[in-house]
């Protein structure tokens, strides 16, 4: 994107006369002024055209797009290779409405039936296109190149961390309570393997339990377990 640039006109000042009984003379201010705002506009012409050239030559791919996008960041971007492997997206075909529009739509393919296709109809392929890269994470996160990706991610604590106190700021890991998409709050785009087979993958990282419970009081004494 190009942000537009600030652009506050330039200032000019006024000359005084030195005698109201000085004879008239030519003035250049208005002439400076124009040369000073004709030379500012050039600039900022030259800049924008710089901006929009270099903007052009910046190629961002959907995959990079859509993980990059807001509320996102659970995400890691999925290798092409991994996806334009059939095998891989075994049985996602009968999950996914338009099907092959939302592939190509993934991996910046130009379908040839594209310009068919209605506003509503774009519209849906877009939202299967999201839906079906979302099972296609699920899948590539258990690989071992996703978990490499998904281990950077634990690192730098992109998961979040567990809010209760003596957990000590443990880093989280996602996990979905269904394998099947839009099944409530599903979680499916993760699935339910994921979080398991990442700390048998990386057992060092395993958390160890807490040095301390928690002990439930009422005005500082223990509460009676019967």
């Amino acid at each position: 994107m190009i942000r537009d640039q600030d652009r506050s006109p330039p200032l000019v000042a006024k000359g005084k006369n030195k005698s109201s009984n000085s004879l008239p003379m030519p003035s250049t201010s208005s002439k400076k002024s124009k040369k000073i705002v004709s030379e500012a506009e050039e600039s900022d012409t030259s800049s924008e055209e710089s901006n929009v050239s270099g903007s052009e030559g910046d190629y961002v791919s959907w995959i990079s797009w859509f993980c990059n996008l807001k509320g996102h960041e659970f995400f890691c971007e999925v290798d092409d290779d991994y996806i334009q492997d059939d095998f891989n997206l075994c049985g996602l075909s009968g999950q996914v409405p338009y099907y092959d529009y939302a592939l190509d739509l993934i991996l910046d393919v130009e379908s040839s039936n594209g310009d068919k296709l209605t506003d509503e109809q774009n519209g849906t392929v877009e939202s299967a296109s999201e839906m079906l890269y979302g099972l296609i994470h699920a899948r590539y996160i258990l690989t071992s190149k996703g978990m490499s990706a998904m281990l950077e991610k634990y690192k730098n604590f992109d998961f979040g961390t567990c809010p209760r106190a003596y957990c000590c700021e443990q880093p989280c890991l996602p996990v979905g309570q269904s394998d099947i998409a839009r099944s409530t709050i599903d979680g499916a785009y993760f699935g339910t393997t994921f979080p398991h087979l990442f700390l048998m993958t990386y057992g060092h990282l395993k958390p160890q339990p807490a040095p301390r419970s928690y002990v439930p009081r009422v005005f500082g004494f223990k509460v009676h377990k019967p």
